[in-house]
């Protein structure tokens, strides 16, 4: 770990009244809680639900990804 992010730790432990391994454990809870798939699905949910509506894509997009597709008979 580099010294000046050492010490911006022990500043912010001693300022939170918080021992090293308590800050430490709570940094890495944060880290892993903000960085799970849960996270990462519902970041990518707000985006998608952003565009007219939920999941809707661009029409003019939609209509390009359709025409892209060859049509095939089943």
């Amino acid at each position: 770990m580099p010294d000046d992010l050492f010490r911006a730790a022990e500043r912010a432990a001693k300022r939170l009244g918080l021992s090293r391994s308590e800050l430490y454990r709570r940094a890495i809870e944060s880290f892993i809680r903000d960085h799970s798939e849960q996270a990462v699905t519902e970041a990518l949910d707000r985006v998608h639900e952003s565009q007219e509506g939920p999941g809707r894509l661009d029409h003019l997009l939609e209509q390009l990804q359709d025409a892209s597709v060859p049509r095939e008979e089943w």
